[in-house]
């Protein structure tokens, strides 16, 4: 399989003078997720936790409600990029049949299987699990972020996700932001013994994190750039507390702050 990164030559100019050096850059892939041998979509991303990935994406994207809907996985590497080749469960396998029969044209990238307007802004499934947490934690996992991230620290170019449940911190990488989620999604489902936690995201939001945050169930999503204005009213409908523009000293809390336990005077007056 494809190592994560390549290590490339290049010359650097800096000061005014030449040098000869090499760079560490992320790999990217084109990734294929088949069902019972059909093509779903193809996606670019990271060669790397790609069970996470097809798990976490099959989730995400409503074609399983549990890792155990699909009933075999395999991860294939073809000449043009690499096969996650999953079987379903006969249920999931109908639901999936009678979907790809409604679909108007070819799925792409971003959001697959989507055949109108209304399905891509569809309104989140509003997240039920009760969580909260002291402000302290969220500032705490970004600083504990920043170094569990492997491939960043090495390239400077991927994104990651992490999920917080009591001390662990469950992390995923990816070039793109949709794919370290699914990853993350797909890591943390199968781990039924963590409990409800908190979402970190290395990147801006978009209403489809929060689509992918619902659909998992996570009550908290932060990030530590801004989201945008859709994303805060798809966020307040799911009921998940979103919190943005994470900083060592702080954060903006954007919707429903009331799982986010604020230390002593530092409510703003």
């Amino acid at each position: 399989m494809h190592p994560p990164i390549s290590r490339t030559p290049a010359t650097a100019w800096r000061h005014a003078r030449l040098t000869h050096t090499t760079r560490a850059l992320p790999e990217e892939t084109a990734i294929a997720l088949t069902y019972d041998r059909v093509s779903f979509a193809v996606m670019m991303a990271t060669p790397q936790d790609l069970t996470d990935f097809a798990i976490g994406f099959s989730l995400t994207e409503g074609i399983i409600t549990h890792p155990s809907d699909i009933t075999d996985l395999a991860i294939v590497e073809v000449p043009s990029g690499i096969e996650c080749r999953m079987s379903l469960t006969p249920a999931r396998r109908d639901a999936l049949a009678s979907r790809r029969r409604k679909l108007a044209g070819p799925v792409g990238c971003g959001l697959c299987g989507i055949d109108s307007l209304d399905q891509a802004i569809r309104p989140p499934t509003p997240v039920t699990a009760n969580l909260t947490l002291p402000a302290a934690a969220i500032t705490n996992a970004f600083a504990r972020l920043s170094h569990a991230q492997v491939l960043n620290n090495e390239t400077h170019a991927v994104h990651a996700a992490a999920y917080l449940s009591g001390d662990t911190l469950l992390v995923r990488e990816d070039i793109g932001r949709h794919n370290a989620l699914d990853k993350l999604i797909g890591a943390a489902a199968q781990r039924p013994q963590l409990a409800p936690g908190a979402i970190l995201l290395t990147s801006r939001v978009s209403i489809e994190l929060i689509q992918k945050t619902a659909a998992f169930g996570a009550p908290i999503l932060a990030a530590i750039s801004v989201p945008t204005a859709r994303a805060v009213r798809a966020a307040s409908a799911a009921n998940i507390t979103l919190i943005a523009i994470s900083r060592p000293d702080g954060f903006e809390l954007f919707t429903h702050p009331e799982r986010i336990t604020l230390e002593p005077n530092s409510e703003a007056a």
